[in-house]
């Protein structure tokens, strides 16, 4: 996606926060909002995908540093995204923990 796409998605966010009815203000919001649950978890899943693959083909010379600025994120979400973890930064397990605990997902949690 261009960042001339981008702009027009942003374009129609802002135009629906300047609509003056209230509540044909939030019924427009409600519609975006819901179609944005769905799409989210699938981004999501893809997003991860393709960290995982990149780092897989590219092995150790795939910095996380570099691969979370390709994918437009944080390299603190990269790490996340790669050891398996979602959500609220609250619920992620200390350093300690990490390296002791088996990954996410194994057969051994």
């Amino acid at each position: 996606m261009s960042d001339e796409e981008v702009q027009r998605v942003s374009d129609v966010l802002d135009a629906i926060e300047a609509i003056q009815d209230p509540e044909a203000r939030s019924r427009a919001q409600s519609r975006v909002m819901a179609q944005m649950r769905e799409r989210s978890s699938r981004w999501m899943k893809e997003r991860s995908e393709l960290a995982h693959r990149i780092k897989q083909e590219e092995g150790s010379k795939a910095s996380v540093r570099g691969l979370a600025k390709r994918l437009g994120i944080s390299p603190s979400t990269l790490q996340d995204i790669l050891d398996g973890y979602r959500g609220s930064g609250q619920r992620r397990p200390t350093v300690a923990q990490r390296k002791t605990a088996p990954p996410p997902g194994s057969d051994e949690s």
